[in-house]
């Protein structure tokens, strides 16, 4: 089974009970359309469980990327959605994801307009799935 990890914000960014809540960010670029558009809002839920397919929040080089975290011989990538950006497809370490996407929703906040997501844990990944751009 693949290994997982429940991802966590470190202590000196959010201390206290908040550390553990969900918030909210924009999505400030077209690197994760068609499923994420330019300005949609995402919640981020920091304790949530990180999977092969999950969308994630991962710091790097000092800074967070908005990626969907892919699994490919034992390895972790983060991949834009986006195929003019497939050149930005990255290798991590699990422990750097900060938290995992758990909804969506326009600007507008209309109701109608949320998705919610939902992972569930895979016992094998597709190693000719091709999304890391390795198979």
């Amino acid at each position: 089974m693949p290994e997982m990890k429940r991802s966590a914000m470190a202590p000196d960014e959010i201390s206290g009970c908040a550390s553990a809540e969900p918030f909210a960010l924009q999505v400030i670029d077209d690197s994760m359309e068609p499923e994420f558009r330019k300005g949609v809002i995402i919640i981020i839920d920091p304790e949530g469980l990180a999977t092969d397919g999950s969308y994630v929040i991962a710091l790097i080089e000092n800074g967070y990327i908005f990626r969907q975290l892919r699994m490919h011989e034992g390895k972790y990538y983060l991949v834009p959605l986006n195929e003019a950006y497939r050149h930005e497809t990255r290798e991590i370490d699990i422990e750097q994801v900060k938290g995992v996407i758990i909804q969506q929703a326009a600007p507008n906040g209309r109701r109608k307009d949320r998705k919610k997501y939902e992972y569930s844990v895979k016992s094998e990944v597709n190693p000719g799935c091709g999304t890391c751009g390795q198979g």
